[in-house]
């Protein structure tokens, strides 16, 4: 009797020893499933978002040149009309991020700036210049980075920028539902992601 007790506390201590095992294994089975998933998410988010917009302007163009100490004054102007293409551009394939199992949490450190492209098309309308003030390579330059200018502080007050952020937000709300749906924490900047609007309201 003593020794089928012996053996019967033995086999219970065994088949509990085994599901102990088998129970964390398929823990750390999970956990390593979950990280795949949030990686793969991060790659499928890792992508160039581009948001194309088109704008018209006509920017005045003047120079002036004084002579003998202000007695005489060579000018020159131009019309300029300029129709552009801009681009605006997130590379998510930049985002700087770590990955702590332990503490089952996406910690997004870095997310990159968006890239302004211009291509400005400029044509030239009455153009008037004085004999000792003539129109020179030197303005051309002067006047497509003047154009340049104008339109980059045209798109930051733009729909065009508030469109591509939203997509970027879009993006970034992936990997919020897919840790929170794992029971996952992300985190951007040291602080905790709790819903879009403050996600939107840390990366911006």
């Amino acid at each position: 009797m003593r020794n089928f007790l012996l053996g019967a506390t033995l086999m219970a201590l065994l088949a509990f020893a085994i599901k102990y095992f088998i129970d964390q294994s398929n823990v750390q089975k999970t956990e390593l499933q979950s990280s795949d998933l949030i990686l793969d998410q991060i790659k499928n988010v890792g992508k160039l978002i581009v948001t194309e917009g088109h704008f018209a302007e006509v920017i005045s163009y003047k120079d002036n040149k004084e002579f003998m100490s202000g007695l005489f004054t060579a000018k020159k102007t131009a019309l300029v009309v300029v129709n552009a293409k801009v681009q605006i551009a997130y590379d998510l394939n930049a985002i700087e991020y770590t990955l702590d199992q332990e503490t089952k949490t996406l910690a997004i450190h870095k997310i990159p700036k968006p890239n302004i492209e211009i291509n400005p098309d400029i044509e030239y309308h009455t153009i008037t210049a004085d004999l000792f003030n003539q129109f020179v390579p030197k303005d051309h330059n002067t006047i497509r980075k003047k154009v340049t200018q104008h339109l980059k502080e045209k798109v930051k007050n733009s729909t065009l920028l508030t469109n591509s952020e939203n997509r970027l937000i879009s993006e970034l709300q992936k990997l919020y539902i897919l840790t929170n749906s794992l029971g996952w924490t992300l985190t951007y900047d040291d602080t905790s992601i709790q819903n879009r609007q403050m996600l939107q309201n840390l990366v911006f």
